[in-house]
């Protein structure tokens, strides 16, 4: 199965309340730094846009964002580059870096204290219409591989997945911890 453009975003916590473009000089500085595995390449500020991107971080493999859409606030890491690997290793490498890149922003003195994630509710989506639109048939197919990573990851039977959206939008799901 042929699996490629995953994106996670993580939710930041409901009760969060911050301005997304203090976003901006954290991703010059991680720009300047090279703190992330990723070419990084330049900021940019959709902030002005309803439920829009927020400020994204662009890359040349992925883009980070501080993301406002469908009016939930979360860090969304956006894979564009084609990436190596089974279905498992492109799942893993997306969750890991969304989840990196909430733990370094909510530790930058411009959020500290401020900005926290939920890492138990996150969206994945196939960004790739082509290979994955939304449909019966190719949630069928996804939705295995997604089910084994996150039954790794929470643990099977400890989660909701829940696919989401239309045939017009991407393929999408929301996946929540299930609280005891």
């Amino acid at each position: 199965m042929i699996m490629q453009h995953v994106n996670i975003k993580i939710f930041a916590k409901p009760d969060v309340v911050i301005n997304v473009t203090d976003a901006i000089p954290v991703f010059h500085r991680w720009i300047q730094k090279r703190d992330l595995p990723e070419m990084l390449i330049d900021v940019a500020d959709y902030s002005h846009v309803p439920e829009g991107p927020g400020v994204l971080l662009i890359a040349h493999e992925a883009n980070y964002s501080l993301d406002c859409a469908r009016d939930q606030l979360g860090l969304l890491y956006n894979r564009k580059a084609k990436s190596s690997g089974d279905p498992q290793e492109q799942l893993r490498q997306a969750y890991d870096s969304a989840l990196a890149a909430c733990h370094r922003l909510e530790n930058e003195p411009e959020f500290k204290g401020k900005l926290q994630f939920d890492a138990n509710q996150l969206e994945v989506v196939f960004n790739d219409r082509l290979l994955h639109p939304n449909t019966d048939e190719s949630w069928s197919q996804v939705k295995p591989e997604t089910t084994r990573f996150f039954d790794g990851v929470f643990g099977a039977g400890q989660y909701t997945l829940e696919r989401r959206g239309e045939p017009r939008e991407r393929l999408r799901a929301t996946v929540r911890k299930v609280t005891q």
